[in-house]
């Protein structure tokens, strides 16, 4: 058995983060000690292990815990395309250092961009959750956004950032406020009337997502300013009872 603090210093994990694992089930120990601290064993570090492949792959959290907890979840046929992806970035990563290299050496120009090509492993993602299958969520966000074209994505994505960027404004004050809990709600109700149904636990799950995720502090925290994305999930938490 381990502690969280050995964990975190032999595999390099926040304790928070590993804290944050635990509270959206995502990985739990297998038990605490009379002191409450958790404690895991050989087989949580191999899910832990499962869990930051897919990180590395840039698969978000509520993705993993979609896919990992699926009734037909296959680790071994998982961790073989896992493999298969990152011998894919292994490849684009030399191809993009090869194509640097050669333009730094011979000084001309290139034309050849595709080394810059992911298809491959975004075909790979799409692959991985029709095998593993899809909540209830993803499909109605699927049947909400079929017929929406590129200009309506961008459309729906720059309201969304105007709201982040409203949070933003207040973001000094308390998350707990009128005016913070009525922009939860805006944001919940957006969600719900642009991608899928918005529950109380949905959106929770989203704030937390906010701060857990870099790619989501980054992006929100660039509309609102410096702090954005730990304001909303502070206020989505008052306003979730959480």
């Amino acid at each position: 058995m381990m502690t969280v603090n050995e964990v975190s210093r032999l595999t390099g994990v926040s304790i928070r983060t590993l804290q944050y694992y635990d509270k959206i089930g995502l990985l739990k120990p297998v038990e605490h000690t009379a002191a409450g601290y958790r404690l895991y064993d050989n087989s949580a570090l191999e899910k832990l292990q499962q869990i930051l492949l897919f990180r590395e792959l840039e698969f978000s959290l509520k993705d993993i815990k979609q896919i990992m907890d699926a009734p037909g979840f296959d680790r071994q046929k998982a961790l073989e395309q896992q493999i298969e992806v990152l011998i894919l970035k292994k490849q684009r990563l030399e191809n993009l250092i090869a194509l640097a290299c050669g333009i730094k050496k011979n000084g001309e120009r290139n034309m050849d961009f595709s080394a810059f090509d992911t298809t491959k492993i975004q075909e790979y993602k799409k692959e991985a959750k029709a095998a593993w299958g899809k909540t209830a969520e993803y499909q109605e966000y699927e049947q909400k956004t079929k017929d929406r074209n590129a200009g309506g994505y961008q459309a729906a994505m720059m309201q969304m950032m105007d709201i982040f960027t409203e949070f933003g404004e207040i973001r000094t004050g308390e998350p707990d406020s009128a005016r913070a809990q009525q922009l939860v709600k805006k944001l919940q109700s957006f969600i719900t009337d642009n991608y899928y149904t918005c529950s109380e636990k949905v959106l929770a799950e989203l704030g937390r997502m906010y701060v857990e995720d870099q790619r989501f502090t980054e992006n929100i925290d660039k509309a609102g300013g410096c702090g954005t994305a730990e304001f909303v999930c502070r206020a989505i938490e008052c306003y979730c009872g959480e």
